[in-house]
């Protein structure tokens, strides 16, 4: 793990995060039903967006979002995507990229970011508990929400 920073996004570095790879078997958990349910509803004025960078190379993005007054809590604080090449993985930048977010919502005066997950095996949730988040109840469609303290 070289020089790792969280960048806004912009017109050069979208096109690298958009061709971001991931390893076989995990395309089926980008996005849980319950993001896709909830995205119509999403105020863009609450959405944080960054990429990460190792030196000038894109190699993982990752998007949150942080509205207090949502009606879900799980939604108020959260991480609504992570994503690390998949030729990057294994090296700390989801770890990295997911903190960088629990820190920005601990400078928005929140004391815990959530996450939503499908169960599987090639799925993310063995990730999300191992940097710390535990399961603290299940979504309307059966998929797991993770809890960390910030």
């Amino acid at each position: 793990m070289g020089n790792l920073r969280v960048e806004e996004l912009s017109a050069k570095t979208i096109v690298a995060a958009n061709g971001l790879t991931l390893l076989p078997g995990q395309e089926q958990y980008i996005t849980p039903v319950s993001y896709s349910a909830a995205d119509a509803y999403v105020d863009p004025s609450t959405t944080w967006a960054r990429v990460v960078l190792d030196g000038d190379e894109v190699v993982g993005f990752i998007r949150g979002n942080f509205d207090a007054d949502n009606p879900k809590p799980e939604f108020r604080s959260c991480v609504w995507r992570v994503n690390v090449d998949a030729t990057a993985q294994g090296r700390g930048i989801g770890k990295f990229a997911v903190h960088a977010l629990a820190e920005e919502a601990r400078q928005r005066g929140f004391d815990r970011l959530t996450v939503i997950w499908e169960s599987g095996d090639e799925g993310p949730g063995e990730f999300f508990r191992r940097i710390g988040f535990g399961e603290v109840g299940e979504t309307e469609y059966g998929e797991k929400i993770g809890e960390l303290s910030v």
